[in-house]
């Protein structure tokens, strides 16, 4: 055999090892339920940013918004105090307007905030969703690879019970009892006719101890009748 065909047969086992792996439904599930996990932690990772950068948003809103309230409280600080003769009045209110404006400021951020808050919310929720959606895709899919594995070892064991069955020739193993069955016959006949030939007497003395041994009479009352016949 040339070297070439031995690589030719070497790459066609490995070409069938291919296939019959990739045609394997347990392997091909446990390759599913692997790659659905890698999506499951990705999609965990996403939902873990998306949660934190929520929570960040809220937290800068509130911040605003806070915020906002203590410059709305400064501006009237400042006009109480030139109310009161404690600030010059246009001072007053140029740094009141000045806090007015920060507030504006700081509300609009705010607002601008909570509502991209809540937008991220809405997306943490859908994210959820379909995160405890694909958790209990794998854990259904897990329940059926423990049941197509009892299943694989069920049917390989059946398969190869009526493998062997398949192989024994039924019609052969008949006919074979069969011809058992008669030679046994034909034994126990034999048997029996040795058994009855060694009954029979092989000779006159048998005869006669066969005779005497059957009763019947005496051998004196015999001889006498045979006797009796004969005129004697």
């Amino acid at each position: 055999m040339s070297i070439f065909q031995r690589m030719f047969r070497m790459g066609k086992a490995e070409v069938n090892s291919t296939l019959d792996k990739f045609e394997d439904p347990i392997k091909m599930t446990e390759q599913g339920i692997k790659d659905l996990k890698k999506d499951l932690n990705s999609a965990m990772t996403s939902l873990a940013e998306v949660k934190g950068q929520t929570i960040r948003l809220k937290k800068q809103a509130e911040e605003n918004r806070l915020a906002a309230e203590d410059y709305e409280r400064k501006a009237m600080l400042l006009l109480q105090k030139s109310q009161g003769g404690d600030l010059d009045a246009g001072e007053a209110d140029r740094l009141a307007g000045e806090a007015l404006g920060r507030k504006e400021d700081a509300a609009t951020r705010a607002q601008t905030l909570a509502h991209d808050a809540q937008q991220q919310e809405t997306t943490g929720a859908n994210l959820q969703s379909q995160v405890d959606k694909l958790r209990s895709t794998i854990a259904s899919y897990d329940n059926d690879l423990i049941t197509l594995r009892a299943r694989a070892k069920t049917a390989a064991a059946t398969k190869k019970i009526n493998r062997q069955l398949a192989k024994v020739d039924s019609s052969g193993t008949v006919a074979m009892l069969e011809r058992m069955k008669e030679r046994v016959d034909e034994d126990e006949s034999l048997a029996q006719a040795y058994g009855d030939l060694a009954g029979q007497p092989t000779s006159a003395d048998d005869e006669i101890d066969r005779a005497l041994a059957g009763g019947g009479g005496s051998s004196d009352e015999k001889l006498a009748a045979l006797k009796a016949k004969m005129g004697m």
